[in-house]
Protein backbone atom coordinates (compact mmCIF):
# COMPACT_ATOMS: atom_id res chain seq x y z
CA UNK A 1 0.00 0.00 0.00
CA UNK A 2 1.06 3.22 -0.68
CA UNK A 3 1.31 6.28 1.44
CA UNK A 4 -1.49 7.66 -0.16
CA UNK A 5 -3.23 4.73 0.17
CA UNK A 6 -2.46 4.07 3.72
CA UNK A 7 -3.81 8.18 4.69
CA UNK A 8 -6.87 7.61 2.51
CA UNK A 9 -7.83 4.71 4.54
CA UNK A 10 -7.23 6.33 7.76
CA UNK A 11 -9.16 9.37 6.81
CA UNK A 12 -12.03 8.19 5.06
CA UNK A 13 -12.60 4.96 7.71
CA UNK A 14 -12.09 7.24 10.66
CA UNK A 15 -15.59 7.69 12.86
CA UNK A 16 -16.91 9.76 15.53
CA UNK A 17 -18.03 6.82 18.22
CA UNK A 18 -20.22 8.32 21.17
CA UNK A 19 -18.65 7.69 24.29
CA UNK A 20 -21.88 5.71 25.55
CA UNK A 21 -20.75 3.26 22.81
CA UNK A 22 -16.76 2.96 24.86
CA UNK A 23 -16.35 -0.48 26.05
CA UNK A 24 -14.58 0.55 29.23
CA UNK A 25 -11.35 -1.04 28.26
CA UNK A 26 -8.45 1.31 29.21
CA UNK A 27 -5.91 3.35 27.11
CA UNK A 28 -2.28 2.61 27.97
CA UNK A 29 -0.64 6.08 28.90
CA UNK A 30 2.06 5.42 26.37
CA UNK A 31 -0.42 5.11 23.71
CA UNK A 32 -1.80 8.83 24.63
CA UNK A 33 1.09 10.37 24.16
CA UNK A 34 2.07 9.28 21.07
CA UNK A 35 -1.21 10.72 19.41
CA UNK A 36 -0.46 13.68 21.55
CA UNK A 37 2.96 13.74 19.65
CA UNK A 38 0.91 13.36 16.74
CA UNK A 39 -0.82 16.69 17.66
CA UNK A 40 2.36 18.64 18.12
CA UNK A 41 3.34 18.21 14.64
CA UNK A 42 0.16 20.38 13.50
CA UNK A 43 0.85 23.58 11.43
CA UNK A 44 1.55 26.58 12.54
CA UNK A 45 1.78 29.73 11.54
CA UNK A 46 4.86 31.56 13.02
CA UNK A 47 5.49 28.87 15.44
CA UNK A 48 3.01 29.86 17.81
CA UNK A 49 2.03 26.09 18.46
CA UNK A 50 -0.89 27.43 20.37
CA UNK A 51 -2.39 23.82 20.58
CA UNK A 52 -3.19 23.01 24.72
CA UNK A 53 -4.27 19.81 26.53
CA UNK A 54 -5.69 18.45 29.52
CA UNK A 55 -5.28 15.03 29.79
CA UNK A 56 -8.00 13.20 32.20
CA UNK A 57 -7.19 9.51 33.09
CA UNK A 58 -9.11 7.35 35.85
CA UNK A 59 -11.05 9.17 39.01
CA UNK A 60 -10.29 12.22 36.69
CA UNK A 61 -12.52 11.51 33.95
CA UNK A 62 -15.47 10.58 36.39
CA UNK A 63 -14.92 13.56 38.57
CA UNK A 64 -14.65 16.01 35.30
CA UNK A 65 -18.42 14.43 33.86
CA UNK A 66 -19.63 15.19 37.38
CA UNK A 67 -18.84 18.76 37.32
CA UNK A 68 -19.72 19.46 33.68
CA UNK A 69 -23.40 17.62 34.87
CA UNK A 70 -23.12 20.21 37.96
CA UNK A 71 -21.75 22.89 35.66
CA UNK A 72 -24.78 22.56 32.73
CA UNK A 73 -27.22 22.68 35.79
CA UNK A 74 -26.05 25.84 37.49
CA UNK A 75 -25.55 27.99 34.24
CA UNK A 76 -28.62 26.73 32.67
CA UNK A 77 -32.20 28.75 33.09
CA UNK A 78 -35.03 26.86 34.79
CA UNK A 79 -36.99 26.24 31.74
CA UNK A 80 -34.18 25.03 29.43
CA UNK A 81 -32.90 22.54 31.95
CA UNK A 82 -32.76 19.18 30.55
CA UNK A 83 -33.16 16.24 33.28
CA UNK A 84 -31.77 14.32 30.04
CA UNK A 85 -29.15 15.92 29.16
CA UNK A 86 -28.14 16.40 32.74
CA UNK A 87 -27.76 12.70 33.25
CA UNK A 88 -26.38 12.40 29.65
CA UNK A 89 -23.13 14.50 30.57
CA UNK A 90 -22.92 12.87 34.17
CA UNK A 91 -22.65 9.57 32.87
CA UNK A 92 -20.52 10.33 29.93
CA UNK A 93 -17.19 9.01 31.55
CA UNK A 94 -18.53 5.65 32.69
CA UNK A 95 -16.95 4.03 29.89
CA UNK A 96 -14.53 6.42 28.73
CA UNK A 97 -10.85 5.72 29.17
CA UNK A 98 -9.62 9.36 28.63
CA UNK A 99 -11.03 12.79 27.96
CA UNK A 100 -8.50 15.52 26.27
CA UNK A 101 -10.11 19.45 27.02
CA UNK A 102 -8.26 21.17 23.85
CA UNK A 103 -7.80 25.10 23.39
CA UNK A 104 -5.85 27.12 21.79
CA UNK A 105 -3.42 29.73 23.89
CA UNK A 106 -3.55 32.90 22.51
CA UNK A 107 0.21 33.92 21.71
CA UNK A 108 2.42 37.10 21.93
CA UNK A 109 2.29 37.91 18.66
CA UNK A 110 -0.71 40.41 18.06
CA UNK A 111 0.00 40.25 14.08
CA UNK A 112 -0.93 36.20 14.12
CA UNK A 113 -4.78 36.69 14.08
CA UNK A 114 -7.03 34.56 16.49
CA UNK A 115 -8.77 32.42 14.00
CA UNK A 116 -4.89 31.16 12.87
CA UNK A 117 -4.44 29.91 16.53
CA UNK A 118 -8.06 28.76 16.18
CA UNK A 119 -7.22 26.88 12.86
CA UNK A 120 -4.25 25.37 14.12
CA UNK A 121 -5.38 23.82 17.16
CA UNK A 122 -8.03 22.39 15.30
CA UNK A 123 -5.41 20.61 12.93
CA UNK A 124 -3.81 19.07 16.03
CA UNK A 125 -7.25 17.89 17.06
CA UNK A 126 -7.35 16.25 13.75
CA UNK A 127 -4.22 14.77 13.88
CA UNK A 128 -5.29 12.77 17.45
CA UNK A 129 -8.13 12.07 16.38
CA UNK A 130 -6.15 10.13 13.00
CA UNK A 131 -3.70 8.79 15.36
CA UNK A 132 -6.45 7.13 17.40
CA UNK A 133 -7.83 5.57 14.23
CA UNK A 134 -4.60 4.06 13.51
CA UNK A 135 -4.49 2.69 16.95
CA UNK A 136 -7.97 1.60 16.92
CA UNK A 137 -9.11 3.79 19.72
CA UNK A 138 -12.88 5.62 19.26
CA UNK A 139 -13.10 8.83 19.57
CA UNK A 140 -15.57 12.05 19.56
CA UNK A 141 -14.90 15.58 19.40
CA UNK A 142 -17.48 16.97 21.85
CA UNK A 143 -18.75 20.67 21.91
CA UNK A 144 -21.83 20.46 23.89
CA UNK A 145 -23.32 20.97 27.06
CA UNK A 146 -20.89 24.00 28.35
CA UNK A 147 -18.02 23.39 26.72
CA UNK A 148 -17.72 26.25 24.42
CA UNK A 149 -19.51 28.43 27.39
CA UNK A 150 -17.71 31.05 29.32
CA UNK A 151 -17.97 28.54 32.67
CA UNK A 152 -15.84 25.97 30.82
CA UNK A 153 -12.95 28.03 30.04
CA UNK A 154 -13.31 29.44 34.32
CA UNK A 155 -13.34 25.40 35.33
CA UNK A 156 -9.95 25.42 33.26
CA UNK A 157 -8.64 28.40 34.36
CA UNK A 158 -8.29 29.89 30.70
CA UNK A 159 -7.72 33.54 29.82
CA UNK A 160 -9.91 35.85 28.69
CA UNK A 161 -7.98 35.25 25.11
CA UNK A 162 -7.50 31.68 25.33
CA UNK A 163 -10.38 29.41 23.22
CA UNK A 164 -12.40 26.37 23.93
CA UNK A 165 -12.14 23.99 21.11
CA UNK A 166 -13.95 20.94 22.74
CA UNK A 167 -13.34 17.59 24.95
CA UNK A 168 -11.84 14.95 23.13
CA UNK A 169 -13.49 11.49 24.18
CA UNK A 170 -11.63 8.26 24.13
CA UNK A 171 -12.11 4.74 24.12
CA UNK A 172 -12.74 1.23 22.95
CA UNK A 173 -15.46 -0.26 21.51
CA UNK A 174 -16.77 -3.54 20.36
CA UNK A 175 -19.49 -2.62 18.07
CA UNK A 176 -18.46 -2.33 14.33
CA UNK A 177 -18.38 1.00 12.63
CA UNK A 178 -21.10 2.48 10.85
CA UNK A 179 -20.22 2.85 6.89
CA UNK A 180 -19.53 6.93 6.29
CA UNK A 181 -20.99 9.11 3.47
CA UNK A 182 -21.45 12.61 2.49
CA UNK A 183 -23.77 14.53 1.37
CA UNK A 184 -23.32 17.11 -0.68
CA UNK A 185 -21.12 15.90 -4.26
CA UNK A 186 -17.77 16.98 -4.32
CA UNK A 187 -17.95 18.65 -7.57
CA UNK A 188 -20.10 21.47 -5.37
CA UNK A 189 -17.16 22.36 -3.26
CA UNK A 190 -14.48 22.15 -5.48
CA UNK A 191 -14.54 25.74 -7.90
CA UNK A 192 -11.62 25.37 -10.60
CA UNK A 193 -9.90 28.47 -12.47
CA UNK A 194 -7.73 27.72 -15.35
CA UNK A 195 -7.48 31.44 -16.93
Amino acid sequence: MTNIETLSKVITERRSIKPQNFNGKKIEKTTIDQILMLADWAPTHGHTEPWRFVVMANDAVKRFCQDHAEMYKNNTPEENFLKATYEKLYNQGNSTSHIIAVFSKRGEKPNIQVKEEICATACAVQNILLGAECLAISSFWSTGGQILKPAMKTYFNLLEADTMLGILYLGYCDEPKRNGSRITPMEEKVMWYNH
